[in-house]
């Protein structure tokens, strides 16, 4: 085999084995435009497509990690104070968040058994205290707790458990999770995650070489090949999809390149009760990543490090989408 031969061989490899690319980023008069793709109509119909899916009631109030043994937090969602601690074992209880005593805020109280004692003046609260308070259904997924607190959608159920997107194993993946608040109402945070085309333009430090397929597409999926950036020179390339389980979900699951299978999940939880303007809402992103490659698991064994990376990704994205979602809402409203 000739020397060249072999070169090209070898170059092969390392192309099949390395999912980074060298794309360099372009300056701004050379990246397409797509104001035209990202037409109004299309993205409504998609948001409407979404708003249509019920939750069934239930809400993400916190990551799993948030929800220490031994103590309670409070969350709030749609006007209301919400409780949350883990019971003798380990499951996540959820009620409401003031002490019908005296009306204190139940954070940060201490567990005793399946009982939180609240803080004021030792009250024993949970589900088989009287009053009963764990009265709320609860679900702990590994990554994401939740509550059904309602409203359960006109001509849909409760349910046991909340809508899940499918995830990769975790015990083979990295976990992050982040929360921001901004003033909107939910639909504007799944209308920014309904338009990737903003993506190139909006995030040009993340992504780049942003392409939907049309082809590919329907009305409830998304499908689109992107490059995730590693600085101005190199990127990794991925196809993926966007889908909306409920109507406070969108996720992004990468079905080709690197990480295949990985999902990133953005959640809105409106804060404030429905119809009071102006609205708050919580959004939480989850990241799922996953991959096979050595490289990956060796990451995994400094999980908490990678985690601290991950999030700060997220929180720079998040900052211009919640900018975008609070400016759909202002336009609507003011």
């Amino acid at each position: 085999m000739s020397l060249l031969r072999i070169d090209r061989t070898v170059r092969a490899e390392v192309r099949r084995r390395s999912p980074v690319r060298y794309l360099p980023q372009r300056p701004a008069e050379e990246i397409r435009e797509t104001w035209r793709d990202a037409r109004p109509a299309r993205i409504e119909a998609a948001l409407q497509e979404a708003l249509s899916r019920p939750t069934h009631g239930w809400v993400v109030l916190a990551a799993s990690s948030e929800v220490p043994a031994g103590r309670s937090i409070v969350r709030n969602a749609g006007g209301r104070e919400i409780v949350l601690w883990r019971d003798a074992s380990g499951s996540v209880l959820a009620g409401p968040g003031a002490c019908p005593h005296l009306g204190a805020l139940l954070t940060g109280c201490e567990v005793a058994g399946d009982n939180i004692l609240c803080r004021w003046h030792g009250m024993a609260l949970g589900p088989a205290t009287e009053p009963p308070w764990a009265t709320y259904a609860a679900f702990d997924d590994g990554v994401l707790v939740w509550a059904r607190v309602g409203p359960v959608e006109e001509g849909a159920s409760p349910t046991d458990r909340p809508v899940m997107a499918r995830r990769p194993d975790p015990r083979t993946s990295i976990a992050s999770v982040v929360s921001l608040s901004a003033i909107c109402e939910p639909r504007d945070i799944v209308a920014n995650r309904l338009d990737p085309w903003h993506g190139a333009w909006f995030h040009p430090y993340a992504f780049s070489d942003l392409r939907v397929d049309d082809a590919a597409s329907s009305s409830d999926r998304l499908v689109l090949d992107v490059a995730f950036r590693l600085g101005r020179r190199f990127a990794v390339p991925v196809r993926a999809d966007f889908t909306c389980p409920d109507a406070a979900t969108v996720v992004m699951t990468i079905t080709e390149g690197e990480g295949e299978g990985s999902v990133v999940e953005s959640h809105a939880t409106l804060v404030t009760p429905p119809g009071q303007h102006p609205a708050t809402t919580v959004m939480t992103e989850a990241v799922i990543a996953s991959s096979g490659r050595a490289g990956f698991r060796a990451a995994r064994a400094l999980a908490p490090l990678v985690r601290h990376g991950m999030r700060a990704s997220q929180r720079q994205l998040w900052v211009d989408d919640l900018e975008y979602a609070a400016r759909r809402y202002a336009l609507r409203h003011n």
